[in-house]
């Protein structure tokens, strides 16, 4: 784990803690695994990582989890209607995403987050909007399957 998520990781455990939730080695499990994957996994990705380790962690201990997480605004989900939602343990808040519809990975590009913040602000202020919240994707093929085209 590198520093950034391991320190992230710290903050996260320490602020569950003083809300006072119970930090089940499943429940650290899960959001390590969260925080460490850049991929945006799923609910049911996030399980299979930590069966290993953690062979009788229910589906629904890792959605409890994440609604948990959600709920005190340290996770960002990607709702993509019939094909689920992904998540974002990262960077928990509206920032772009490239997703390849090729195979479903989901990226975050170099891009400073005041940079989406200010076009938001512009596009609220040129309209009359009242932006509460923004959601910028892109949609194309990754550079892997760029290469096997």
């Amino acid at each position: 784990m590198n520093t950034c998520a391991a320190t992230r990781l710290d903050e996260l455990l320490q602020r569950l803690r003083k809300a006072g939730h119970r930090l089940t080695p499943q429940r650290v499990a899960i959001v390590r695994q969260l925080l460490e994957r850049d991929d945006h996994p799923s609910v049911e990705q996030l399980h299979t990582a930590i069966l290993a380790e953690f062979p009788t962690t229910s589906l629904a201990t890792v959605y409890k989890t994440i609604h948990l997480l959600k709920q005190l605004g340290e996770v960002l989900e990607l709702g993509f209607g019939e094909l689920g939602s992904r998540y974002d343990g990262r960077h928990p808040r509206p920032h772009p995403h490239l997703i390849c519809t090729r195979c479903g990975s989901i990226t975050d590009p170099p891009c400073p987050d005041d940079e989406v913040d200010a076009l938001a602000s512009r596009i609220a202020k040129q309209s009359g909007f009242a932006v509460s919240s923004h959601r910028f994707d892109l949609f194309g093929l990754c550079p892997a399957c760029r290469a096997r085209s």
